[in-house]
């Protein structure tokens, strides 16, 4: 195989980005709400500030005082009531108690029902992770096709196929392994 041939297959470059859908499903499992305070469920929520969207924790302090309670110490008392609104439109079925600058978010237990919903929504998530890791999968093999057609020998193109292979196995089992961790929090929480 000529070195032209070795550097279209990166399986570095590969395993990068199939380590990037699970990191970014990783991210999407944080903002499911699980009947545990967390401040990053909070993270997909935008409030407009001065004319341009931005995060929550760019204009307050988030805090988890307790287990079920999250708290946001808004900076500008202006835009107490603009979070507010942001925090009732998003979603998430949490109803903010507005105490001055100060707005506290006390999490509501899960019913069976919604925590079967949510263990639906992280596999749809993981769906879409494993969908990117075969997407990257293919990439991969056009590439491998390519070399082939362009000279790569039968025996070196079957070494990097079985690589490739290798890391998308081990990258769909990461997915799988986050999805079932994620589905036993919501279901025992």
């Amino acid at each position: 195989m000529s070195d032209e041939d070795a550097e279209d297959i990166d399986l570095d470059d590969l395993e990068r980005r199939m380590e990037g859908a699970v990191g970014a499903l990783k991210q999407e499992f944080l903002t499911l709400r699980t009947g545990r305070a967390a401040a990053s469920m909070l993270d997909p929520i935008s409030v407009e500030s001065y004319g341009s969207l931005v995060p929550i924790n760019q204009v307050g302090t988030v805090n988890v005082p307790e287990p079920r309670m999250l708290t946001i110490n808004v900076w500008d008392k202006t835009m107490v009531s603009k979070v507010e609104k942001a925090l009732r439109e998003s979603g998430l079925g949490i109803n903010p108690v507005v105490d001055g600058t100060i707005i506290r978010l006390p999490i509501p237990e899960l019913n069976e029902e919604r925590r079967r919903e949510l263990s639906k929504v992280a596999g749809s998530y993981a769906e879409k992770a494993r969908v990117a890791v075969r997407n990257v999968r293919r990439d991969g093999m056009e590439k491998l096709k390519r070399a082939k057609a362009a000279g790569m020998s039968e025996d070196d193109n079957k070494f990097w196929h079985d690589e490739v292979q290798r890391v998308t196995d081990e990258t769909i089992a990461a997915v799988d392994a986050a999805l079932e961790a994620k589905q036993d929090e919501i279901m025992t929480v």
